[in-house]
């Protein structure tokens, strides 16, 4: 069985936890669920399949009939508190707080590291940057940034980008891209961080509108009524259109300016106009 801190959903923990018990014993959901303090024989078992939840307080309890370590322990709560979270706020402190214990007991927490990567706008926009920077100081990476950013972010973020496996860093002390593009892919918990991405990357657009000249940005935008298969046909055309940009940026090995892409559509309206009620 994987080790806890690979793992981004208790449930799923709790539900191979079991079965690799009864692999190796006579073990029951009624031994599991009376051990951590339950009367009802099913309830971890219902747990697991995600009919019912588990208190912060009983997480404290299944932790200990687990007889996991104590920041296993640690690690085991801050998971149900990431499941259970309301906001993104309280997810991003859970996850947080479980990076932090893998990285005190030398662990990696599964998507960590793309988690990271969007969570700061810093980090694309320097991935992008430092390459076309050869020989340039934090300093000077610094003031290239809009907004500008300080020159221990930009170490903070080069240093990152390196130990990802983001950039590699020469002899020179020259940066370059492992990879063209970085994308998100089918991860359970990068889509949290991108989340908050695209809210930095809308402010700073929000920023730029005035603060660009107008021959160096181009803003526009369509304001359109809808049929459901319309929006699913028009998606389609954003991820063709996506693709295609890309093709176009990664053909040069040049990079004169570093440029964020928003591509954004949303509804203006809350229900279909062709429902009642």
């Amino acid at each position: 069985m994987k080790s806890l801190l690979e793992y981004t959903s208790y449930r799923q923990y709790i539900a191979d936890y079991y079965a690799d018990r009864k692999a190796r014993s006579a073990f029951s959901w009624q031994e599991f669920a009376k051990a951590a303090g339950f009367t009802s024989p099913v309830y971890l078992k219902y747990v697991s399949e995600g009919r019912f939840n588990l208190s912060a307080s009983a997480a404290e309890h299944v932790a200990e009939s687990m007889h996991l370590a104590e920041y296993e322990r640690a690690f085991f709560v801050e998971l149900v508190k990431f499941d259970h979270a309301k906001n993104d706020t309280e997810k991003r402190a859970a996850f947080s707080t479980m990076l932090s214990i893998a990285e005190k007991h030398k662990a990696k927490v599964v998507d960590a590291e793309s988690f990271r990567f969007f969570e700061n706008w810093k980090n694309p926009v320097l991935r992008e940057l430092a390459p076309a920077m050869p020989g340039a100081k934090p300093l000077a990476l610094a003031h290239a940034c809009r907004p500008e950013i300080t020159a221990a972010e930009v170490s903070e973020s080069l240093n990152f980008l390196v130990k990802a496996d983001l950039l590699q860093k020469d002899e020179s002390g020259n940066y370059k891209q492992t990879d063209k593009t970085v994308t998100t892919g089918p991860m359970t918990v990068t889509p949290l961080a991108v989340r908050g991405l695209h809210r930095q990357m809308g402010e700073i657009a929000l920023d730029a509108i005035e603060g660009v000249p107008q021959d160096e940005r181009h803003f526009s935008g369509l304001t359109l009524g809808i049929t459901r298969e319309a929006y699913e046909k028009i998606v389609e055309k954003i991820a063709e259109f996506r693709k295609e940009i890309i093709a176009i940026a990664t053909s040069e090995t040049a990079t004169d300016e570093v440029y964020r892409l928003n591509v954004q559509f949303f509804p203006m309206t809350k229900k279909s106009l062709n429902k009642k009620g």
